[in-house]
C-alpha cells in the first residue's frame, strides 16, 4: 500500500518495479535498496516518528526527544479540548440527508482510500465515519495539510510579537545589502510567491532532461539538511510576482520558526505540542524531522481526522480557542484569501483556497 499511494511519486517511474525492502524489527529500520545497487535506511526514533538517514549511515544527527502532553485523558473531556462527544438532538438548521450523502460520498470509491471524515457544526461533531481500518485514533498519513501547520506556528509567534507579516524574512544568510532575498517577506513565502528558484514537477516549464531531479521532491528524499537546503536557494521570480506551489517557502518559514524558538531557549523539538497542539486539545501530532532535526511538515506528518477538525475550528473562529486570542487578527482571513501572484485563484497562506470551485 505504501509503495502504491503514499511515497510512489517520489521514485522515477522507471525505478519503481525493482526495488526491495527489508526490515529490521529488533533495531526498527527498514532498508530500501534499487536495482541491487543503491540502498537506503530509514530508522523509527520514537516521538519522531520515522527518519530517512543520510547516505551510508544507519543513524540521524539530532537527539530524539520525547513529546509529551500535559493534557488529561482525551476521554475526560468533552470536544473540542477532548473527545467525549455529548449526545444532543440533529440542529435543527442543518440537512441531515445532505450531510448523509455527502458522507456516502466520500466512500463511495474505494480507489479514493478515503480512511476517514468528520463534519462539524457551529463547533459540534454532527458526523464521523471510517474505513480501511482507521479509527478516530489512527495517525493519518497528512502530506502538505503539513504546511497549514507551518502557517499556524508562524501565525503563534505573529501574535507573541516575535514576527511580523509583512517584514523582511529574517535569515541571516539574506541580509548582504546585494541579496535581492533581502526584499523576500513573511508574506511572500506564506504565500508561496517569494521567486526562490526551487524545481517542482509542477511547474509550467519544468523540464527533466534540463531540471533533473526537482527540489520540490528532494527534500523528502534526500535525507539533506532541508532548511539549509531552501534558504540557500537563489532568486528566481521578484518576490511576490510568480506564485508556484514549491516546497522551499513553507521550508524556509520552518527555519525561521526554528531560529526563533531556540533562541528563546526553548527545546524546538517539543515546541509545538506545548505552543500549538496542548492549546486546543491535540495529544498527539507526529511531526517527522529531516536528519538534522528539521521538522519537514511539507509532508511526513501524521494525525486523526480529529486533530485536523481543531485545527480547521480554529480558524474558523478567527485564530481564537475558547476565548483565548492564538492567531493574530485577520491572520486567518490572509490564509485563505486567495494570493495575488498567482496566475489562478488555488492558493492563500500555506492553505488551499479552492478560488477556482474545482471542490464544488
Amino acid at each position: 500500500e505504501a509503495r502504491l499511494n503514499s511515497a510512489f511519486f517520489l521514485t522515477p517511474e522507471a525505478e519503481r518495479p525493482h526495488i526491495t525492502t527489508t526490515i529490521d524489527r529488533e533495531r526498527k529500520i527498514v532498508r530500501a535498496t534499487v536495482r541491487g545497487v543503491v540502498t537506503r535506511s530509514a530508522g523509527f526514533y520514537g516521538d519522531q516518528g520515522c527518519v530517512i538517514h543520510p547516505e551510508g549511515t544507519d543513524s540521524v544527527l539530532f537527539a530524539p526527544t520525547p513529546v509529551k502532553t500535559t493534557l488529561p485523558d482525551a476521554k475526560s473531556q468533552p470536544w473540542p479540548m477532548g473527545d467525549r462527544v455529548v449526545e444532543a438532538p440533529w440542529p435543527a438548521d442543518l440537512d441531515r440527508r445532505g450531510v448523509d450523502a455527502a458522507m456516502d460520498l466520500a466512500f463511495s470509491d474505494p480507489e479514493a482510500l478515503t480512511a476517514g471524515m468528520l463534519v462539524l457544526h457551529k463547533g459540534r461533531i454532527v458526523a464521523e465515519r471510517y474505513a480501511l481500518g482507521a479509527t478516530a485514533d489512527t495517525q493519518l498519513e497528512s502530506w502538505s495539510m503539513g504546511k497549514s501547520l507551518t502557517a499556524t506556528l508562524v501565525g503563534l509567534l505573529i501574535q507573541q510579537g516575535a514576527l511580523t507579516l509583512d517584514a523582511p524574512a529574517p535569515v541571516p544568510s539574506w541580509q548582504a545589502p546585494t541579496d535581492p532575498r533581502r526584499a523576500i517577506t513573511l508574506s511572500h513565502l506564506l504565500r508561496m510567491s517569494s521567486g526562490l528558484h526551487c524545481t517542482s514537477p509542477g511547474d509550467p516549464d519544468f523540464a527533466p532532461e534540463r531540471d533533473g531531479y526537482p527540489a520540490h521532491a528532494l527534500v523528502y528524499s534526500g535525507a539533506i539538511d532541508v532548511f539549509r537546503f531552501s534558504t540557500s536557494r537563489p532568486l528566481q521570480f521578484p518576490p511576490g510576482t510568480e506564485g508556484r506551489y514549491r516546497n522551499c517557502d513553507p521550508l524556509t518559514l520552518g527555519a525561521i520558526v526554528r531560529q526563533v524558538v531556540e533562541s528563546r531557549g526553548e527545546t524546538y523539538l517539543t515546541w509545538p505540542q506545548r505552543a500549538l497542539f496542548d492549546r486546543i486539545g491535540i495529544r498527539r501530532q507526529v511531526l517527522e524531522p529531516d536528519p538534522y532535526g528539521n521538522f519537514i511538515l511539507s509532508g511526513f506528518d501524521y494525525g486523526t481526522v480529529r486533530n485536523w477538525a481543531r485545527l480547521g475550528l480554529l480558524y474558523a473562529q478567527d485564530g481564537v480557542w475558547q476565548g483565548t486570542r492564538l492567531l493574530p487578527e485577520g491572520f486567518t482571513t490572509f490564509a485563505r484569501t486567495p494570493a495575488p501572484g498567482w496566475a489562478t485563484p488555488r492558493y492563500g497562506g500555506l492553505f488551499w483556497v479552492n478560488g477556482t470551485q474545482e471542490l464544488d
